[in-house]
Order: C-alpha cells, then structure tokens, then sequence
C-alpha cells in the first residue's frame, strides 16, 4: 500500500507573525519556514505504519513555489521515500489543493492519504474533507489514534463530547489532530541522504484540468488590537454598573 502525506509550507509556529505596513499580506521576507506543525504528525503516522509493516511506500507532496522544496526535503530526511512538487505561483485555496492533491492520489494509485487537520496560516480546516468527497471515499478527521487492518482503518477521533472510534474502508482520508502522536527529530545523516531521494516536479496545470472557480479574495490584513489595560473595582454593583456602561450586560 501506498500512503500519501499532503503538507504545507507556513511560517514557523515559533515565529511572531508581523503584517506588512500596507495591510496587504504577512511579512515573510527573511522569516523561518516550516512544515505545518499537523502535516508532521501526518508524516510521521505514514513512517511508522510503513515501519509497522503496515505500507511500503510514503510520498509526500506539497503545492507551492519552487521554495517548498526545502519541506519535502525536511519530509524526506524523515523518511518518506520520495517527493512531489506540484509548483504554483499563486495562492491555492482549498478547493483548488483538494482538486490537485485528487489527481496525485488517483495516478499514484494510493490507499491511504493523511494530512493535518488544518494548516496555521489559514486554519481553514477544509482540504481533507473536500479531498474525500471528490475522491468518493471515506475519511476520518480530528483522528488521535489510528490503526491498520488489512483494508479497514480503525480511527479514533476527537469530538466536542469527548472521543469517537470508527471503522472506515480503504483507500480513504484521514486528517490528524496533535495528540496522535510526536514527530521524530531529523539527524544530520538522514539529511545528506535526503538529497539522493526523488523529488519530482510538476506544474498545477498538470493535475487540474479545467478547474473554474471563484476564489476567495484577501481585502488586508491586519494585526490584532492591543489589550487594553483592566481597571479595579470596590463592589459588585460597581462592576455591573461597568458592565452596562460598555453595553455587555
């Protein structure tokens, strides 16, 4: 079986995110890139379902410009076994990553694809589920603990009244959430053997062909509002008076 892992090169989560003085993006010049914190603990599942016996092939494929080579590497170094690049100037949304990561799964043949359950930048939370729809296949999302069986995935996901287990047949999508697992450190070998690994690269057009949509368009950006500073009160009845006066109670 194969496994694809769909990733996504952000901004580092360590990173304090500046906007840009016209509002019009996030300032990224100069800015530590990484992988989406998600898509490692999606790499990470495929590695030790392939170590369990359980695949025999983990390729992982991001969409992006030509710099995101430096995460499939990192995904590489790993373990993965090989990379695709499917290189787009433009900003993709959902739908659009979702139509191209089909196409991939379909020609690679896969059984399972895994990816987090959503990236930092956008949190939109919308690939995996779009991903299976148009695949026609089962998912599990928010999964926390996952198990193979032959061709059923036994999922353990989170929900708002505490935690579900399914049973989903295979090939099918599975998104992750934080508690699944933790992803392994990369060691300087792993890294120069990463170098020899296949990384292909692909142009967007060649994995959609006549997509029309409408995409979403950014008007600015713009940073949060300081937190403005508390005040003390003496009684309860001062502080409902408070509380009416700013119009919350």
């Amino acid at each position: 079986m194969k496994i694809l892992v769909a990733i996504k090169r952000v901004v580092d989560f360590n990173v304090r995110v500046q906007v840009k003085p016209d509002g019009s993006d996030v300032a990224t010049d100069g800015v530590k890139m990484s992988i989406n914190p998600f898509d490692e603990i999606a790499i990470e599942e495929a590695l030790r379902l392939k170590e369990a016996g359980k695949a025999d092939e983990v390729i992982v494929a991001t969409i992006g410009t030509n710099d995101a080579q430096q995460q499939l590497r990192t995904a590489l170094a790993m373990g993965a076994d090989r990379a695709i690049l499917v290189e787009s100037d433009s900003e993709i949304q959902s739908l659009k990553a979702a139509t191209s990561l089909l196409s991939i799964a379909k020609k690679e043949q896969v059984g399972l694809v895994i990816m987090g359950k959503q990236a930092i930048d956008d949190d939109n939370n919308q690939t995996p589920q779009m991903l299976a729809t148009l695949w026609k296949r089962p998912q599990a999302t928010f999964v926390s603990k996952l198990e193979i069986n032959d061709d059923k995935a036994l999922a353990t996901r989170e929900i708002d009244a505490g935690l579900e287990t399914i049973e989903v047949t295979l090939p099918a999508v599975i998104s992750t959430d934080l508690r699944l697992n933790e992803p392994r450190f990369v060691k300087l070998p792993d890294i120069m053997k990463a170098k020899r690994k296949p990384l292909d690269v692909i142009n967007i057009d060649e994995t959609i062909n006549d997509f029309n949509d409408t995409p979403l368009s950014i008007v600015k950006y713009e940073s949060p509002q300081p937190r403005q500073k508390g005040i003390m009160v003496e009684s309860v009845d001062e502080l409902i008076a408070q509380l009416k006066e700013k119009g919350l109670v």
